[in-house]
């Protein structure tokens, strides 16, 4: 049978901005935090921060292509762990003929969470260790839900026999 092509792109502006976005807001809520220790925990755009989210964001999008290794269609040989704040992300699946395609937005939402989630525990743990657990947390329930929309299936119909 053939299989489906399910293409999924995630934009790293969307990503990059959520991890900053969490940061600043978890930051922003410690009202009785040390400004410095605020500062730390939100992601921004300088140099050095900017370079810690794309790398925590390259190694939870490696994370979720090992985890959905058996769908990922990839063709090269290579590899690198090098991300850009101007590069998309596209992953490419092939699907059983009967997934459900209404589970699309399910997965490509998910992926987005899970990215998002497993970047923001990774700055936390290197900014303010004990608040990294919820994000984590966060993280493995929409991996969840990535696994469950990617084993979507269409019903079975029955075909009329003809004698």
């Amino acid at each position: 049978m053939a299989k489906k092509n399910v293409t999924i792109t995630l934009y790293m502006s969307e990503l990059i901005y959520d991890v900053q976005n969490k940061t600043y807001l978890k930051g922003r809520s410690k009202t009785d935090a040390d400004p410095a220790l605020v500062a730390q925990m939100q992601a921004n755009d300088d140099d050095e921060n900017i370079n810690q989210v794309l790398r925590s964001i390259g190694e939870a999008f490696g994370t979720l292509k090992n985890k959905l290794s058996e769908h990922i269609e990839e063709s090269g040989t290579t590899g690198n762990n090098v991300m850009q704040a101007n590069q998309n992300i596209t992953v490419a699946l092939k699907m059983p003929s009967n997934f459900n395609q209404a589970a699309i937005d399910v997965i490509s939402s998910g992926m987005h969470r899970y990215i998002v989630n497993a970047a923001t525990a990774d700055w936390f743990n290197l900014t303010s260790p004990n608040d990294a657990k919820p994000h984590v947390d966060l993280a493995n329930a929409s991996m969840s839900d990535v696994l469950d929309g990617i084993n979507k299936r269409v019903r079975p119909t029955r075909t009329e026999v003809t004698p």
